[in-house]
């Protein structure tokens, strides 16, 4: 039965015992089913290049108008006399991963495997708080460019966030055309949003600043408001130039005092030699004259467990100094700034730092131990001179 599927035409179909099929009159394979109970529904029949059968369900009635329907038929008809098989991209669509399957997927083979155990808590942070509650039930392959550059946008308020968030959707939808062929190479909707511009932030302190700071850090008062665990680390943090993580994650074993550097088994740049400065050796030999016999530098509440938190005593040291606008990181930068003023030359500072980058780090492999010791002696008893010399 063949007639012309209208929404008059449709509804005059009158229930049978047995499913009613009417073919539309204009479009070869569009048609109609009605059940028994009187449910209404489209369809489009066709063959696929290889000659299988398929009646993939366009819509229920009334939902759903039959031109709508029709144009729906048309657009199959058309990818199917490309080879195409809608039927078979449909339910490709329906079984594709949501957007949350992918992030658990990404965690799981990519980042737990190639990123350090502190950027894979950062991209669950990332996930957990940004990714997953706006798009976390959206397919993978349905995801578009609209929907990254809402979600970018959202995190405007703080454009470092905003920037970092968007890398790794990038990255994550990089996965999925190559190598996991979720989706169709070229297709990445992160690749063309607009990063937001990031203001660089290097605070370094001035003499008297060193100062005030070195004078808190020996005070009764500095004493009162922070553990000698605590104020340790922010001496050896100010005479080394190390990151937060290196000091308060420092273990023993990577020490040598009669060396005078460390050797750390992994940080941002890898595994890395650190030459000691006569201040900071200083330093580490009367921590491990008191150190009992602990694993860590640096102890916690007990000593087989590191100090974890720094911030708290920091803030209260730093009021004391009336640093309010220093971070610990500003430690880091204050000690590259020293060298730099002494005319120190880039290549030796990069050693001295560890720089993250393994190309520019390569450019200073040839660079001996010896006058990068010289200089981390250096610097540490400038930083001291600083801090002494105005204290006094």
């Amino acid at each position: 039965m063949k007639v012309k599927l209208t929404v008059r035409s449709v509804e005059a179909i009158e229930p049978s015992q047995k499913d009613v099929i009417v073919w539309d009159a204009d479009v070869p394979g569009f048609g109609l089913k009605v059940t028994p109970a009187g449910r209404r529904s489209y369809f489009l029949y066709y063959r696929t290049r290889e000659g299988q059968q398929r009646r993939p369900a366009i819509g229920i009635h009334g939902a759903i108008k039959p031109e709508a329907a029709r144009e729906m038929a048309k657009r199959w008809l058309s990818e199917v006399a490309q080879g195409q098989d809608p039927s078979r991209s449909r339910s490709d669509d329906r079984q594709a991963p949501t957007v949350a399957a992918l992030c658990e997927r990404y965690l799981s083979e990519h980042a737990e495997t190639h990123k350090k155990a502190s950027s894979v808590q950062n991209d669950r942070r990332m996930i957990a708080n940004h990714i997953v509650p706006m798009l976390g039930s959206k397919k993978a392959i349905s995801v578009n460019s609209d929907d990254i550059a809402r979600l970018h946008h959202r995190l405007r308020a703080t454009p470092y966030e905003a920037n970092r968030v968007l890398a790794l959707a990038s990255k994550m939808f990089g996965l999925c055309e190559s190598p996991w062929g979720i989706r169709p190479k070229g297709s990445n909707p992160a690749k063309n949003t607009k990063r937001f511009p990031e203001k660089g932030r290097e605070r370094f302190l001035s003499a008297a600043e060193v100062a005030r700071l070195w004078t808190v850090l020996n005070s009764k008062e500095g004493a009162q408001v922070a553990s000698p665990a605590a104020i340790s680390a922010i001496k050896l943090l100010i005479m080394t130039g190390r990151r937060l993580n290196e000091i308060l994650k420092l273990e023993w074993r990577w020490v040598d005092l009669e060396g005078k550097e460390l050797r750390l088994p992994d940080t941002k740049a890898g595994a890395l030699t650190v030459a000691l400065g006569e201040e900071a050796l200083t330093l580490l030999t009367d921590l491990k004259t008191a150190s009992g016999g602990g694993r860590y530098v640096i102890n916690g509440a007990r000593a087989d467990r590191p100090l974890i938190n720094l911030q708290k005593p920091w803030r209260r040291l730093r009021a004391l100094a009336g640093l309010d606008d220093v971070r610990i990181h500003d430690l880091r930068h204050t000690f590259a700034s020293v060298g730099a003023r002494m005319g120190m030359s880039l290549p030796l500072l990069g050693r001295l730092l560890g720089h993250s980058q393994a190309a520019t780090t390569d450019r200073y492999a040839h660079i001996g131990q010896d006058p990068v010791r010289v200089a981390a002696d250096a610097i540490g008893a400038e930083l001291k001179r600083m801090a002494v010399a105005i204290a006094e």
